[in-house]
C-alpha cells in the first residue's frame, strides 16, 4: 500500500505573515510613505511566540536606524555606487554586532541597502520617513503575532515525544543486539543515538516557546497540567537518553549463555514498554528486572569484597536497572494524566 504525506502548506506563520505584511503595506499606502522597507521589516519580525517578536522589535528599531543612518551618509558623501553598497553593508554589520544588536542587523542591512536606490535628496526627512515605516512593520507584525492564531505547542510536543519513545525502543533493540552477539557499537546505531539527541533539543525549545506563550495569552488550569505533564516526560526522556548513551560506548563483553538470554529478553521488554503509549511493563518484564537486580547486587558484593570496579557486566546491569526505573516513572506519569482525563482530551488555550 501506498501513503500519501500531507503537506499542510499554510502555517500559522505564514497566515500571520501575510496579514502582517498586508496590513502594514495598506497603511503606509494610506499615508503616502513607501513600504517597501515596512513589509520588508514586517517579513523578519514575525517570530515562533509573541514575546520573542516584542523583545526583538526593541532590538530591531535602533539597528534600522543605524543602517538607514549609514545609507544616508555615503549616499551624501559618494552618491549610489558599488562602493557605497559595500561601506553601508559592512558599516551596518560592524556597528551592530559591536552593539551587540545581533537579532536587527539582518533587517538593518536591508533597510540600509535598500534605501540606496529610492533616496536621492532630503535625507534627514527620508531618515526620518525610514524609521516611521519601520516603526509601522514592527508595531503591525508584533500585534499581528500576539492576537491572530496564538499558538499552543503542547499537542506538537506530545507527537513528538511519542515519536522519540519509538526511536528509542529502536536504539535499545539494536544496541542489545549488538551487546548480545559481543559486537561493537555500529555506525548506524550511533548516528540514530544522536539524532534521538538532536530530537530532544528541538522538543525543549518548544516547551520554551510554550512557556513564553504564557506571558501574553490566558491558558486553562487543564492545558498548563497537560503541558506540565509532558514536560515531565521530556525530563525523564532526556535521562533516558543519557543511559541509553552508556549502553552505546559500552565496551563488547561475553556473557554466559543463561546471563546473554537474560540480557537480551530484557532489551526486547524495554523495546516493547516503549512502543506502547502507556510504557505499561508486562509481568514477564517484571521477572526479568528481578533477575538484573539479584545478580547486580551478587556482583557488587563480589567486587566490593576485592575491592575492583564495576565490571562491564556490573555496569550494563546498572544501567538497565535505571532504564526501568525510568519507563516506570513514565508510567506513573501516564496514569496520573489519565486520572485528570489528559490523554484523550484536546486541550483548549482558553476557558
Amino acid at each position: 500500500m501506498i501513503y500519501i504525506k500531507k503537506f499542510n502548506f499554510l502555517g500559522g506563520r505564514i497566515i500571520k505573515t501575510g496579514i502582517a505584511v498586508f496590513l502594514t503595506a495598506l497603511i503606509c499606502q494610506s499615508i503616502g510613505w513607501p513600504y517597501m522597507l515596512a513589509v520588508i521589516t514586517a517579513i523578519v519580525t514575525i517570530e515562533p511566540t509573541a514575546a520573542d517578536s516584542i523583545k526583538k522589535a526593541f532590538i530591531r528599531f535602533p539597528a534600522s536606524a543605524i543602517g538607514a543612518a549609514f545609507a544616508m551618509l555615503y549616499t551624501f558623501l559618494l552618491g549610489v555606487t558599488p562602493l557605497t553598497y559595500m561601506l553601508v553593508a559592512v558599516s551596518t554589520i560592524i556597528s551592530c554586532s559591536k552593539l551587540r544588536l545581533h537579532a536587527g542587523t539582518l533587517v538593518a542591512t536591508l533597510t540600509g541597502v535598500a534605501m540606496l536606490t529610492i533616496v536621492h535628496d532630503h535625507y534627514f526627512i527620508s531618515f526620518l520617513i525610514r524609521l516611521a515605516t519601520t516603526s509601522i512593520g514592527l508595531l503591525t507584525s508584533s500585534l499581528v503575532n500576539i492576537i491572530v492564531l496564538p499558538p499552543n505547542y503542547t499537542p506538537i510536543i506530545t507527537r513528538k515525544i511519542q515519536n522519540l519513545s519509538k526511536q528509542m525502543s529502536s536504539v535499545l533493540q539494536q544496541r542489545g543486539s549488538e551487546l548480545s552477539q559481543v559486537h561493537a557499537c555500529h555506525k548506524q546505531t550511533k548516528l540514530q543515538f544522536q539524532q534521538l539527541s538532536a530530537e530532544i533539543e528541538k522538543i525543549e525549545t518548544l516547551c520554551e516557546y510554550q512557556q513564553k506563550e504564557w506571558k501574553f495569552h490566558h491558558f486553562t488550569r487543564t492545558a498548563m497540567r497537560k503541558f506540565h505533564y509532558e514536560y515531565k516526560k521530556l525530563s525523564l526522556m532526556r535521562q533516558l537518553v543519557y543511559h541509553i548513551g552508556n549502553l552505546i560506548y559500552l565496551p563488547a563483553h561475553q556473557l554466559q549463555s543463561a546471563r546473554h538470554q537474560v540480557i537480551w529478553d530484557t532489551f526486547i521488554s524495554f523495546h516493547n514498554v516503549l512502543q506502547n503509549e502507556q510504557y505499561k511493563s508486562s509481568l514477564h518484564h517484571q521477572t526479568l528486572v528481578l533477575t538484573l537486580k539479584q545478580r547486580f547486587w551478587a556482583h557488587k558484593q563480589e567486587e566490593n569484597r576485592g575491592d575492583h570496579p564495576f565490571s562491564t557486566e556490573t555496569t550494563m546491569l546498572y544501567e538497565l536497572l535505571a532504564i526501568h526505573h525510568l519507563l516506570e516513572e513514565l508510567h506513573r506519569i501516564h496514569c496520573l494524566k489519565d486520572r485528570y482525563n489528559l490523554n484523550n482530551s484536546s486541550v483548549s488555550l482558553s476557558s
